[in-house]
């Protein structure tokens, strides 16, 4: 695997951008964008395994630094999912200038919480996309705030939002909290998962409560029937990101689809235990649909299906 640093420019920022490239060299290949999760970053060591086996199979793909994270310019005090959307079809175009790349043949591949979520909402929202896989995804921002808080905790919530978004209209002045903890609400396994460790300390460490409007707006929910081959994976009893926000979006798929459920396992330690047997899964989905270019949305061609994954207890002891 080849390594090329860019520049993709959006919305007047310039996005830092890594193109990973297959060996040997390669002409008209599919390529692939992969976006963030929530809170992450392109060079994150979690998604490596992922763009290694791609590149491996042919596949040119592009992550990015979003506005305001990393690398990237701009300014993420206000933290918009759909700014994010926008950043990943801008790589979308920047992959069509590519002489590597068949700008006929392009999927999306996103994971964690919103970097699921923007994969989706990107392959519902552009018609360019013909394959997306998501892991973990988002199909609802006010329904994945909400179930994180108790509901008195959620009403005092929304009170405070309510507050920091009338301060700011009056003011300029945004109320700064934590996003892992002032807007997300962090479970027990990820104040002590040391998973993304190498990206916790170059990602904004603060930005405006307001922006919790912005999240609670976000809905792939309503836009996944436009998708053209979805494949989704979650967790089975997720208390990141509720495992039934993919099969939300599994069932109100139209195109080929398939969910895989990986079962006794957690969010995060899901990477490392399920990441050999989700992998090539997920480089066939890619292949069948990517490779082979148009996909037929026909009763008859649908992919379809549920599969719950599994692993021996001592792969999953030795892999935490």
């Amino acid at each position: 695997m080849r390594t090329e640093q860019v520049s993709v420019f959006n919305a007047g920022c310039r996005l830092a951008g890594t193109v990973l490239l297959p060996d040997p060299e390669v002409r008209a290949a599919p390529g692939i964008v992969q976006g963030p999760g929530w809170l992450g970053l392109r060079d994150a060591k979690l998604y490596q395994p992922y763009q290694e086996a791609l590149t491996a199979a042919g596949f040119v793909v592009l992550t990015l630094d979003y506005r305001g994270f990393g690398d990237s310019e701009g300014d993420a005090t206000f933290l918009d999912p759909m700014a994010q959307v926008s950043d990943i079809r801008a790589g979308l175009d920047y992959l069509q200038t590519r002489p590597e790349v068949d700008p006929r043949r392009l999927g999306l591949f996103g994971s964690g919480g919103t970097g699921g979520g923007n994969a989706v909402m990107v392959a519902g929202l552009d018609e360019r996309v013909l394959v997306t896989v998501a892991q973990v995804p988002v199909s609802d921002g006010r329904d994945w705030l909400h179930r994180m808080r108790r509901e008195h905790e959620w009403l005092e919530f929304l009170a405070a939002v309510r507050e920091a978004r009338e301060r700011y209209a009056a003011t300029g002045e945004p109320t700064l909290v934590s996003p892992r903890d002032g807007i997300m609400v962090p479970t027990p396994e990820r104040k002590t998962t040391s998973v993304k460790s190498d990206v916790d300390g170059r990602v904004p460490a603060q930005v405006a409560l307001h922006s919790a409007d912005a999240i609670m707006a976000y809905r792939p929910i309503d836009v996944v029937d436009r998708a053209r081959a979805l494949m989704l994976i979650s967790v089975e009893g997720d208390a990141v990101t509720p495992e039934d926000h993919a099969r939300a979006l599994y069932d109100r798929a139209t195109g080929p689809r398939r969910l895989l459920v990986q079962t006794g396992t957690t969010h995060y330690a899901a990477y490392a235990q399920y990441r050999d047997i989700v992998n090539p899964r997920i480089v066939e989905w890619f292949q069948r649909y990517l490779v082979g270019g148009e996909v037929v949305l026909e009763e008859t061609a649908l992919d379809t299906g549920v599969s719950y994954l599994s692993r021996p207890a001592e792969a999953q002891g030795g892999a935490a």
